[in-house]
This record gives C-alpha cells, structure tokens and sequence, in this order.
C-alpha cells in the first residue's frame, strides 16, 4: 500500500505537501473537497479535515503539528528538521506550535468562520474584527525573527517555513492592511518561487 496524504487546495494542508515535494518523499497527494461528505479522506478521519496522512501499514495520522516532524523525519539528510536533542529541533517546533495555535487556531479561525463563534451577523463582524486585530499583534514575533533572515530558525528551509509560507499567502488575501508587515511578505514572495511550493500547488490544482 502507497502512503496517501490527503490534502485540499488552499488548504494548510499546504504545509505537508511542500514537505514530500522539497524532498521527494514516495507519497501520493490526494486532493479531496471539504464540503464533500463523501470524500474518500473522511473513511480514515471522520473529522473530515486536512491533511490527513495513511501509512503504508494503514495507520492514519493527522495535525500539521504531528505530521510535519512525522514527514521530516522520513528524509534526516534534508535539514528540514533538526536532529533530536538539538537547540535547533526544540526551536523549530516551538514555532509550528506557535503557528498551529496562535496564527491558525487562535487569528484565523475567528477571521474565516466566526459563525462557530457567534450565531448573529453583527456578533460575527466583531469576531471577525477582532481576528483581525489579535493577527496583527501574533504577526509581531514573526516579523521580529525574519528581519534580516530567510528563515526562522537556523541556515536550512524547515518545516516552520513550510508552514509559514501558508500564512504568509493567507495573510497577503486580507488586502492592505497588513502590508506593513514587509518582512512576511518578503518571506512569502520567496516561498511562493520555491520549485517545492510550485509543484505543490500545481498538483493541487490538476
């Protein structure tokens, strides 16, 4: 059995699928809808989000958090991720965590789906807005640790810069507002130009 990554367009499943093309890890991309209740990843993760990895074996793992380390972890020799017991492993994780629960989680959530939150139009528009403000102040660290960097942890793309390069393109759809922020855009501009996030998208789309 193939290893299949189910994934979906615009998704932060994103993240994983850079991953298996920067090192060209034997795993099939699934894209998959969603909004479909039949889509094939929902008979592994009932859930029904992405991404969602099935092993060889049949296992199923799912989280950004987990399988970006799980994925890194294939290739050793691609510096994606640190060795274990390094300064630089422990710091590249703290920033998928702090992606996956400040920037993900905690901003956006709250700026695509305030209907979880509130009910009423009016109490959405105030979730909203105030994703929007709790986005500028999670953007501020990041900003901080890519001034003068092309990455944010150590001298090798990692998978915290897989990761980021998501944001940094949903971050770019809000318009205006968060030009400021240079440095992610920066970032993002470069990211987008990698050979990895270009196939990615590109087999996303087929």
């Amino acid at each position: 059995m193939t290893p299949t990554l189910y994934v979906t367009p615009g998704a932060c499943s994103l993240a994983c699928h850079v991953v298996i093309e920067e090192v060209s890890l034997p795993i099939d991309v699934v894209p998959v809808d969603l909004r479909d209740p039949a889509a094939p990843h929902r008979a592994f993760n009932p859930l029904g989000r992405v991404p969602t990895l099935v092993t060889a074996n049949g296992e199923v793992l799912t989280e950004n958090s987990a399988l970006l380390p799980y994925l890194a972890d294939l290739a050793p020799q691609s510096h994606l991720l640190a060795p274990t017991g390094t300064v630089v492993r422990a710091q590249t994780q703290a920033w998928v965590g702090y992606l996956n629960a400040e920037i993900h989680a905690g901003c956006f959530r709250a700026i695509n789906r305030p209907q979880r939150y509130c009910p009423d139009a009016q109490g959405q528009a105030t979730v909203r807005e105030q994703g929007l403000l709790r986005l500028h102040e999670a953007l501020g660290p990041i900003e901080t640790a890519l001034r003068g960097r092309d990455t944010l942890v150590g001298e090798h793309f990692s998978i915290a810069d897989a990761y980021l390069g998501v944001f940094a393109s949903w971050v770019r759809a809000l318009g205006d507002a968060f030009t400021p922020f240079t440095e992610l855009y920066r970032f993002g501009t470069t990211y987008e130009q990698r050979p990895s996030v270009m196939r990615a998208r590109a087999r996303e789309l087929q």
